[in-house]
């Protein structure tokens, strides 16, 4: 019965064990390659992937002694690959100064810590909005003459007969904005 690629036998177990070249070179060209490609795919630059591999092939050496041959050597050395990926992966995040939110939220500041601009309260913001929907609603909704004497007010041009309807068309328009439609 022959044994699959990744298994080693006997023989060849304890030539690794006794740190033969040979069958250490053989397990490393063997196994280097699909290392790699796990370590990019798991989204490495070329420098880290090669770093970690070269990690997990010291570890394998320093391990040997208890590589007891019961799994296979890929089994050994991707299981060794994980862990130097969980070490690499908290290492990253310790040296990471800190969340991309933070510069967002620390931009909001001046040096002595006193908001740039006063933040908007969210729920009055979009209260304001529909309110001013509401009201630009109820202005397109007015009679062409109200609407007119109405934009006219608004931009503080005004005659006494204007000023009456202006009043009119404010009272129209506060009804609306109240009751959803202009009331005539």
């Amino acid at each position: 019965m022959s044994q699959p690629p990744s298994a080693i036998d006997p023989d060849q177990l304890a030539r690794v064990q006794r740190r033969d070249p040979d069958a250490l070179r053989q397990v490393a060209e063997d196994r280097a390659r699909p290392l790699y490609r796990a370590t990019r795919g798991m989204g490495f630059s070329q420098v880290d992937a090669e770093d970690l591999v070269q990690d997990v092939f010291a570890t394998f050496m320093t391990s040997l002694d208890r590589f007891e041959g019961r799994s296979s050597v890929n089994t050994w050395v991707f299981g060794i690959l994980y862990r130097k990926v969980q070490e690499r992966r908290r290492a990253q995040s310790r040296e990471a100064p800190h969340d991309p939110i933070d510069e967002v939220f620390e931009s909001q500041f001046d040096a002595r810590g006193s908001w740039i601009t006063t933040p908007v309260d969210v729920e009055r913001h979009v209260s304001s909005t529909q309110l001013g929907q509401a009201i630009r609603d109820c202005v397109d909704r007015l009679p062409d003459g109200l609407r007119e004497v109405f934009e006219l007010g608004r931009c503080r041009i005004s005659t006494p007969p204007r000023s009456v309807r202006f009043s009119a068309g404010r009272s129209l328009i506060l009804e609306c904005s109240c009751i959803g439609r202009v009331p005539y």
